[in-house]
């Protein structure tokens, strides 16, 4: 009986995010209420997964390869949880040999959980032979992270990570979302770009309980998130003549991170603060955490000549330069060419 699977090796690339504006509107706790609003854009940084037919002669009929090894006979065995309910989602069948390889670590703000999900789904279609839509990726991967995983998260991580490029995503009730890509030209996305210093704090955090205390807030935040969502389209309309000007997006930045500090006890603490204020005055323009908070990556806006002074202030931290990715998740082809 022939395999209902493709043969041979397959390989998808999905690339991190960078959240600027409207996080916490992507919750439903706020869009049933409110429509949401979320300005991000994919960069240059991806999870990279693979999957194949597992071969017959091991002792494990599934093994998943990850930042720890696991080798089990069934997927209700699997402990990762996104990789068991991706696999039970689309009723693979053991055999299958799974591994992910990151460009930066887990749990920094950079949405790579909801990746990791997109990616896989991806692989697991491709593998079944099945050619998806980054709309159908999307809500696959936040159903599972959502609904099926309970995880206290919104929506906009995943629509990133299918889509790519930089884009405003819209949160209505009913969990419809819209995506409205931004189309910069003449060097305006590079514009953009050679203004963002993103600045590795050495932390990762678990962003749960940050993110089940912000989800409980929600309702007495409603205020501050209104203000957050008005920034995001703000960013927007900066965008909408396909240039930018790097000094007011940073200041909506700075107004929206102010305004996200007090949305949970957790989001920062006194170093952060501290690096923050660092930057400020070393000639930054605005800036943010980035992901629910409490570690990850701190991202800065600032006028090219001030970047020597930001990172001078900063010298302590890791810098990681970044530039834009106009793709979302994507099958791969031989030798690493994605198609």
């Amino acid at each position: 009986m022939d395999s209902p699977y493709a043969p041979g090796v397959i390989m998808t690339r999905t690339p991190l995010r960078v959240s600027f504006a409207g996080g916490g509107t992507d919750l439903a706790e706020f869009y049933e209420r409110e429509p949401g609003v979320v300005f991000s854009t994919a960069i240059d940084k991806y999870i990279y997964v693979t999957v194949k037919r597992h071969g017959s002669v091991f002792n494990e009929a599934i093994r998943l390869n990850y930042s720890r090894s696991e080798q089990v006979q069934q997927v209700s065995e699997i402990e990762n949880d996104i990789a068991r309910e991706c696999l039970r989602f689309l009723a693979i069948e053991p055999p299958i040999y799974v591994s992910t390889v990151a460009d930066l670590p887990a749990s920094t703000g950079l949405g790579g959980s909801s990746s990791f999900a997109v990616g896989l789904l991806n692989a697991l279609h491709a593998f079944r032979g099945e050619r998806v839509s980054a709309g159908q990726l999307a809500e696959e991967a936040s159903y599972i992270e959502i609904d099926v995983l309970k995880q206290p998260i919104g929506k906009q991580d995943q629509y990133a990570a299918a889509f790519g490029g930089l884009n405003c995503f819209c949160f209505k009730p009913g969990g419809v979302v819209t995506v409205e890509p931004q189309r910069l030209h003449n060097g305006g996305l590079q514009s953009l770009f050679d203004s963002i210093l993103l600045f590795w704090t050495g932390h990762q955090r678990d962003s749960s309980s940050v993110l089940s205390e912000q989800k409980a807030n929600t309702r007495s935040k409603m205020d501050a998130l209104l203000c957050m969502r008005g920034h995001a389209r703000e960013l927007q309309d900066l965008t909408a003549d396909g240039h930018v000007d790097i000094d007011r997006f940073g200041r909506v930045l700075h107004e929206s991170w102010l305004l996200k500090r007090s949305l949970a006890s957790k989001i920062t603490n006194p170093q952060i603060d501290r690096w923050y204020e660092l930057a400020i005055n070393a000639g930054a323009l605005g800036g943010k955490l980035c992901g629910a908070g409490g570690g990850g990556f701190l991202l800065f806006v600032a006028r090219p000549e001030r970047h020597h002074a930001v990172r001078r202030a900063l010298g302590g931290l890791k810098e990681v330069p970044v530039a834009p990715e106009v793709h979302g998740s994507q099958v791969c082809a031989p030798f690493g060419l994605a198609r």
